[in-house]
């Protein structure tokens, strides 16, 4: 364990290449640490198996992950993922994809495919849609949530869950951050290509004003006393609806 979170860290040291497509740079950072990858960001990634709580995709549920690398996030749903009509995982690196191609081998109901978010367009709209800390990691964070909204089924879910930090002035949630927090975790993150911008959530409040949104924070390793803030978003893709919104600063 501790081999393995000394060659994770020492990834993290040298950051994600400035240079090539943003698919070569995701490989030339993933690929020597792909094995390592799920169990260290365990400690790392807070709030996905409660956002999937909070979606509960019901069994014939068609499901869409959108930058879902390993497909660590699918193995939480344990026994109910074969119950699911469909599920597609979508992302840029094939050395993280191949990873859950061994993890899904034999669910034929589980696609793996090598696609961009901003531009995937499956052949049946999916109920749900997952974002689970790849937003922060799309440098098109916008265009790949459009087209999110676009392609959900109408009534469908779309959950986010990410990093952030909040503008100087509060919002766009209901927590402020410090001067420190939106000073730090930025400049922490994005030297291994993780960009925390307080932009995500205000265009996915805007885009889907029925929503539930829960700001939180949690440890990180190797930090002691650290708390990196992030959110979980649920919105509904039907605005013939009159919105109904919740916060809760968890």
């Amino acid at each position: 364990m501790i081999a393995s979170d000394i060659r994770i860290l020492a990834r993290l040291l040298l950051g994600q290449p400035r240079r090539g497509s943003h698919a070569e740079r995701l490989q030339a950072f993933y690929a020597p640490q792909a094995r390592d990858y799920d169990r260290f960001r365990e400690r790392l990634l807070h709030g996905r198996e409660a956002l999937l709580r909070l979606m509960d995709p019901p069994a014939g549920a068609r499901i869409l992950e959108l930058g879902g690398g390993t497909g660590s996030n699918l193995a939480l749903f344990g026994q109910r993922l074969a119950e699911f009509e469909r599920v597609e995982l979508v992302d840029l690196c094939p050395a993280l994809l191949e990873q859950a191609r061994q993890r899904t081998r034999g669910m034929d109901n589980v696609h793996v495919i090598e696609a961009d978010a901003t531009s995937y367009r499956p052949e049946t709209p999916p109920d749900f849609i997952l974002f689970s800390y790849s937003l922060t990691m799309i440098p098109d964070w916008r265009g790949a949530i459009l087209n999110a909204i676009e392609i959900l089924r109408p009534g469908g879910t779309l959950g986010v869950v990410d990093f952030y930090v909040s503008d100087a002035s509060g919002g766009p949630g209901t927590v402020r951050h410090d001067a420190l927090t939106r000073f730090f975790w930025p400049r922490w993150f994005g030297h291994d290509g993780v960009h925390p911008n307080p932009d995500h959530l205000r265009l996915l409040r805007q885009r889907l004003p029925n929503h539930q949104l829960l700001e939180r924070r949690a440890p990180v390793p190797y930090l002691p006393g650290a708390r990196a803030p992030y959110y979980l978003f649920l919105g509904r893709g039907d605005r013939a609806e009159s919105p109904e919104t919740r916060s809760d600063p968890g």
